[in-house]
């Protein structure tokens, strides 16, 4: 059988600037501190096989995954007891399965505390709930006594608004204070990566960043410190020259007010650049704007070439995405930009 050809999308990981983030960032966190990573997703879309390694390097010694079936890829890169599952057991065969592989799970509700405690207990992580509504058990609940009998390795809570400057912060600072006396553990947790900056009273024994590992800057005190790590291409498939008074794409939305040379692009919404970008974006060559023209197809896009004139077919563009300023054009959150990059891309 042949070997497929080369991608005409490739994604470049920088895993340089990724290594720099996690160690800014235990940097923020202080010395007294360890930091962990959130890797689930596939380490945000960019790749557990390139990231973990990296991360794992640098000395990132916790490793926090979502589902269980993202275990696998990470303990091929660590040790699996330095991974957590966020979502927890639900069932007996997924407390089996964390037993059977030796990760820890992390537990979220009375029920899933009678499952783990059922199974035949043993370590486990504990995420009470301060205000954010989502997984964990009510701070009511924590004297239960399915709750009281785990063996809680980290007690951690999320933060909801860590990303503005809002009373909530505190709110959940001082639930989460008021719970650290009434649960035995080894260690505590509260702050991801917006969390990380807002201060060492948010700190605690380990912080758990994600977006910023990965380039995201969720508050400005992370801006000087957070290098890029995403640095998508795309190839021109086609050039074409458009008369003045032809439109372009679905619904001919867009129409050339004078002859253009434009280029077809292999990049569109199944990639991960969705319509949205759509009178908002660019694409780069030779660091020349091509502003995208017409909607966004599921495979391609059109860009202007007038500002490129020496682009050929076949020729790579960068698609922008410095994460804050990629998010203002796209209207996209920048854990967006990152989860929704297609599987296409060549990295």
């Amino acid at each position: 059988m042949s070997d497929v050809p080369a991608a005409s999308l490739r994604l470049k990981v920088d895993t340089t600037a990724l290594t720099a983030n996690w160690r800014a960032l235990d940097a923020m966190s202080g010395g007294g501190t360890a930091t962990g990573a959130a890797v689930k997703a596939d380490c945000y879309g960019l790749g557990a096989d390139i990231c973990v390694p990296a991360l794992r390097d640098a000395g990132a010694g916790a490793f926090f995954v979502a589902h269980w079936s993202e275990v696998p890829a990470i303990a091929a890169h660590v040790d699996p007891a330095k991974i957590a599952v966020l979502h927890g057991p639900g069932c007996n065969a997924e407390a089996d399965y964390a037993r059977s592989m030796g990760v820890l799970p992390v537990i979220n509700s009375l029920h899933q505390a009678e499952i783990w405690n059922a199974s035949g207990g043993g370590k486990c992580h504990l995420m009470v709930d301060t205000g954010i509504n989502r997984l964990g058990i009510s701070v009511a609940e924590v004297s239960e006594n399915s709750v009281q009998s785990l063996d809680v390795d980290i007690l951690m809570s999320h933060l909801a608004c860590a990303d503005e400057d809002v009373t909530m912060n505190d709110a959940q600072l001082n639930a989460f204070q008021d719970v650290l006396g009434l649960v035995t553990h080894n260690r505590a947790s509260l702050s991801n990566s917006a969390g990380v900056a807002l201060g060492l009273d948010y700190h605690f024994d380990m912080t758990r960043p994600g977006l910023s590992l990965y380039g995201g800057i969720a508050r400005a005190e992370l801006a000087s410190r957070i290098s890029q790590v995403a640095f998508p291409e795309a190839a021109i498939m086609q050039i074409r020259q458009i008369p003045a008074g032809d439109s372009i794409g679905y619904n001919a939305t867009f129409t050339a007010q004078r002859d253009m040379r434009v280029g077809v692009v292999c990049l569109g919404y199944a990639d991960g650049l969705l319509r949205s970008w759509a009178g908002n974006g660019a694409l780069i060559k030779d660091g020349a704007d091509c502003a995208i023209l017409g909607k966004v197809s599921m495979d391609m896009i059109v860009i202007d070439l007038t500002n490129a004139p020496d682009a050929k077919e076949g020729d790579w563009l960068e698609v922008p995405y410095h994460l804050p300023d990629a998010s203002a054009k796209s209207g996209l959150s920048q854990y967006e930009l990152l989860t929704i990059l297609g599987n296409r891309f060549q990295k």
